[in-house]
């Protein structure tokens, strides 16, 4: 059924598209000066759209990139305060990718600093969704809430950053943690549990690796769960 379905849909579509190529034609043919108009129309669109491409964006994606390059020589260097200027810089007045990540980057210096609260504010400007970096960006944003009190924010956080890492054998059980200690820190034993037979479960050399015994914390929690 497949592939006879498939020819008639093709079929469909050019008819589609020789009915408003002949309806156009007509026009044409009557109206001339219609079509002209329309055709200056979309040249000036075409045109807006180049100054926009070439004039505007380009310059400001090298702009925000020479910025950003900058920046990561003084943090190469040691100078991180110099460094976490110029990150916030690139982050409050440029955007592209290279704001992006100046947002990151600020946010992780500022964390660093303990300063919990404004590592917030550049990462809420990040756009976490690769699966690594991604990741790593709301695990960081857990980390603040966690340090403020703010337990529910966190455990959210380490959710999605165990949904955005996609399985990742080397990260997903790491954040899954975090999720755990959290859960643990709201006294929801039974969770907590459920969490660390997770880990157990699906990804069953973590523990090891790390020097994580796994298993003993899932007894705990058991215990303290009354199971």
């Amino acid at each position: 059924m497949a592939n006879t379905n498939q020819p008639e849909e093709t079929r469909t579509s050019i008819d589609e598209v020789n009915d408003t190529l002949t309806g156009l034609g007509e026009k044409v043919q009557k109206n001339p000066k219609t079509i002209m108009y329309a055709t200056v129309a979309v040249a000036v669109v075409v045109i807006a759209v180049l100054v926009y491409v070439y004039a505007i964006r380009q310059p400001g994606i090298q702009a925000a990139n020479e910025a950003l390059g900058q920046a990561d020589i003084e943090l190469l260097m040691g100078n991180d305060s110099i460094a976490l200027a110029k990150y916030q810089q690139v982050a409050d007045q440029h955007g592209y990718k290279a704001g992006d990540l100046a947002s990151l980057n600020a946010a992780i210096l500022l964390y660093k600093d303990k300063k919990y609260t404004e590592a917030l504010e550049y990462l809420k400007k990040y756009s976490a969704s690769e699966t690594i970096i991604g990741a790593g960006a709301k695990s960081l944003e857990g980390d603040c809430y966690a340090n403020l009190g703010q337990l529910a924010e966190a455990l959210d956080c380490f959710k999605s950053a165990v949904k955005v890492s996609d399985n990742n054998p080397a990260y997903t059980p790491a954040f899954l943690l975090k999720e755990a200690t959290v859960l643990r820190e709201m006294k929801d034993y039974k969770a907590e549990a459920a969490v660390y037979d997770q880990i157990i479960k699906e990804y069953p050399n973590y523990g090891a690796q790390m020097g994580i015994d796994v298993k003993k914390y899932l007894e705990r929690a058991k215990a303290q769960a009354g199971e």
